[in-house]
């Protein structure tokens, strides 16, 4: 394999600077933020039964760069966990001078896959699944001065935990196995009566602000006027309301404030549902019309012209050296043309999801599939044409994994102007009790667009039909009372000469030997199958997809992200035509 570094890495090294060193959670910041990432000690520790006796040896394997996965380059490790083997990361603290009444609060990003935490050697708490953030109250541990920061981690990569695209047999479409810690690690003092959560809704020309702790009078500003209230909840009306679009993202900016702390925040006026709509008929010629159902964005139909991000780096697998590395991926995909990601089976950094609310990329969230993968009853059989679900047994301890971390994913991604969408179940993986699991989620989050089965598969209960075409033309089945995905389609792949993890082998679909064959083939792809289908009912498509992926090398981007494969402007002008005609089709 060969080793490719991203400018993100160069830069870092270059510049010798702590990494990720920024506030995490842009939905709720306060002044009051130490970032924990930059050198911990990492030990190996193993577990041998010697008769009815467990021995536990552990040594030393180095200093490793937090956030990092200890598989990856950047982190100075570059070793993988065996089962059966935990690692340990310790590092000394200082603990800060804490007022009467207040709390030192310690924040994971995702640890993977389970991880227990000592501070001072007394457990402090503890988290299972390997996506999702967690945090714990350090107080009753925490002693003056310097103090003793211990996190145990294991990871077997058990299906009963969402895994994925990583595999300990990595290769084709499937990526390194990461464990540990991948995301920052942060500490932040929560004042005596401070907030502890902040949520806003959106309906119209009015925002909802709503709050958890901070009991008494509190102050909100929005675009410096300020708002009196002593509830848990506040209605404003804004004047002369400003949208967010894609073409326009606007933000409001707003804070929080009581007498012992203050946060920051944002939300975005939008709203985004299905309506049917009276479309000319294709099928007939032009000569009649008929209902469609669409996605619309502020009451008008979008056509969603996207890409499937799998979210991986050559110097962090995970994790890009810099938070950077995901506002220039998106900014490069807004110059192609393109208006919607989806993140496949995989949970960003919140910086990732707050700069798509920036920009004004939209964002279908896949859950993390969990369960294990059977390449020809999940994959081979339903692309030849077999789609009747061969049913997954799922354990009870799945279920209440999958389930949990469903919820605990929407309560993450809602805030987020730009996710309108989340996919539950991706091509078979895993997938169970489909109709169930629609109708639980969407009371948990009725605002979000549910694609139960994206491929096939699909239950009685949907949002979208969903398809994923790759060998074959596109020929989607018209369904009138539901918006027509194309969720993954093309895979197009092109080898960069000096951009290539493994040179042997090239995975994709479809294979190009030069950037002017691919552009070709992309156009030729966008017209004579996408612009069809949009004019029979499509309301958007997935390309395969933002950047090549180790063996995968079918992305726009290559995977050191130093090379754009195809041309900006020509794909620029497709993604214009494409607009175009679904315009013309639904008649706006």
């Amino acid at each position: 394999m060969s080793r490719l570094q991203t400018i993100y890495e160069q830069n870092m090294r270059e510049q010798d600077s702590n990494p990720w060193d920024i506030y995490p959670r842009p939905l709720m910041q306060r002044e009051s933020f130490i970032s924990l990432n930059g050198t911990w000690q990492l030990f190996l520790l193993e577990a041998r039964k010697k008769g009815r006796t467990l021995c536990r040896s552990e040594r030393l394997v180095g200093d490793i760069r937090v956030p990092f996965p200890p598989e990856s380059p950047i982190s100075g490790i570059e070793q993988t966990l065996k089962k059966g083997q935990h690692w340990i990361y310790r590092k000394s603290i200082i603990s800060p001078r804490l007022q009467e009444g207040e709390k030192l609060i310690l924040h994971f990003g995702a640890v993977d896959q389970v991880c227990h935490v000592r501070l001072n050697g007394c457990p402090v708490g503890g988290h299972e699944g390997g996506y999702l953030p967690f945090e714990m109250d350090l107080t009753a541990a925490l002693k003056e001065g310097e103090n003793l920061l211990e996190v145990e981690a294991e990871d077997d990569h058990l299906p009963e935990y969402g895994l994925g695209k990583q595999s300990l047999k990595r290769g084709g479409m499937w990526y390194t196995a990461h464990s540990g810690i991948w995301q920052s690690v942060w500490m932040e003092v929560l004042p005596e009566n401070g907030f502890r959560s902040v949520e806003t809704y959106a309906d119209g020309a009015h925002v909802t602000v709503r709050v958890t702790g901070a009991k008494g009078m509190k102050k909100l500003t929005i675009d410096g006027q300020t708002y009196a209230f002593s509830g848990e909840s506040l209605s404003v009306h804004l004047e002369k309301p400003h949208w967010w679009t894609t073409e326009d993202p606007y933000l409001y900016r707003f804070s929080l404030e009581n007498k012992t702390d203050k946060v920051e925040s944002y939300f975005a006026l939008r709203t985004v549902d299905i309506r049917r709509i009276s479309v000319s008929d294709a099928e007939a010629g032009g000569t009649g019309r008929q209902e469609q159902a669409y996605i619309c964005l502020n009451g008008k139909p979008i056509f969603l012209h996207g890409l499937l991000d799998q979210g991986y780096y050559p110097d962090g697998i995970v994790l890009p050296a810099s938070p950077k590395a995901y506002g220039d991926d998106i900014a490069a995909m807004k110059r192609l043309g393109f208006n919607f990601l989806r993140k496949h089976i995989k949970i960003e950094p919140q910086v990732f999801y707050y700069e798509c609310d920036r920009q004004g990329m939209l964002v279908m969230q896949d859950l993390v599939n969990s369960g294990r993968y059977f390449f020809l009853a999940d994959t081979v059989l339903p692309t030849l044409g077999l789609q009747r679900l061969i049913t997954h047994r799922a354990t009870m301890e799945r279920k209440a994994r999958f389930e949990a971390d469903a919820g605990k994913t929407l309560e993450l991604v809602k805030g987020h102007p730009s996710v309108f969408s989340v996919t539950i179940f991706n091509e078979g993986w895993g997938q169970y009790d489909t109709d169930r699991l629609y109708k639980k989620l969407k009371e948990e989050a009725p605002e979000m667009i549910f694609d139960s089965a994206s491929g096939w598969f699909k239950g009685h209960l949907t949002d979208v039909a969903s398809d994923h075409v790759y060998f074959k033309r596109v020929r989607m089945q018209r369904t009138p009372k539901k918006p027509m995905l194309l969720s993954e389609y093309g895979g197009y792949a092109l080898q960069t000469p000096g951009h290539v993890f493994n040179e042997d082998k090239v995975y994709g679909y479809k294979r190009f030997g030069t950037g002017e064959e691919l552009q070709e083939g992309l156009e030729k792809l966008f017209e004579a199958d996408v612009i069809p289908a949009i004019r029979r009912g499509l309301n958007g498509a997935v390309l395969t997809q933002l950047s090549d992926v180790e063996d995968e090398t079918n992305g726009m981007l290559t995977y050191d992200r130093k090379v754009l494969k195809v041309d900006e402007d020509r794909m620029q002008k497709a993604a214009q035509r494409l607009q175009e005609v679904f315009r013309e089709t639904v008649g706006c």
